[in-house]
């Protein structure tokens, strides 16, 4: 059996959104002196690999603790987005998207994801493409870019309304390119909160 994972580590300075604080993680003990180790987080819900549940963009939306575990689990579709410089509907021709389906969408401009380019002109998912997704009843969408659009984050709106969960900041989507059928795993970490950071697994079936 074999796992990919699709998670950036968390380490301290992860790059952010801008405008939202700067993360840190610090060791507050070690072995040496205190006799254990130990390091103290603080954070954003948005940094680094995470899940948007829509609490994040919808008014009284379901928190990420109130999202239940099989929600985050399903087969996984990959949607090869490198040649196009949007993510729109001409993408799905010959895919065949099944409900509760997981899509990751590879765009390659996940490469960049420490460069300060990352957060500008990133390739945005299209509101047909988007209500395609509800249409079909994906339970999750997923990309290797800062997010599916701008502000005033209209495909937030239309996935998160419809409690298509989103995931952003991904990466290693090229190592699922050429395989058909794969099983996603993204558990969030159980915040009462409007998103959390998430391990993103993929296990491919034989």
């Amino acid at each position: 059996m074999k796992m990919i994972d699709l998670t950036h580590s968390f380490t301290d300075n992860m790059p952010v959104y801008p405008g939202d604080p700067m993360p840190s993680l610090k060791q507050v003990a070690s072995i040496d002196k205190e006799g254990y180790t130990d390091h103290l987080i603080t954070t954003g819900m948005h940094i680094g690999t995470h899940m948007d549940a829509p609490l994040h963009m919808i008014k009284n939306g379901k928190k990420i603790d109130e999202i239940p575990p099989e929600r985050c689990i399903g087969n996984g579709v990959l949607i090869d987005a490198t040649k196009s410089n949007k993510v729109d509907t001409s993408l799905l021709k010959g895919l065949s998207i099944k409900e509760g389906s997981i899509v990751l969408v590879y765009t390659g401009f996940g490469s960049n994801y420490r460069k300060k380019s990352y957060f500008k002109n990133y390739p945005l998912i299209t509101e047909d493409f988007a209500r395609k997704m509800v249409e079909l009843k994906v339970k999750i969408v997923g990309m290797d870019t800062p997010g599916p659009d701008e502000p005033p984050y209209p495909i937030h709106k239309i996935l998160l309304g419809k409690v298509v969960l989103i995931l952003e900041n991904l990466t290693n989507l090229d190592q699922l390119l050429n395989i058909k059928h794969f099983e996603v795993m993204a558990l969030p970490a159980k915040f009462h909160t409007d998103a959390a950071p998430v391990r993103v697994i993929v296990r491919i079936r034989d």
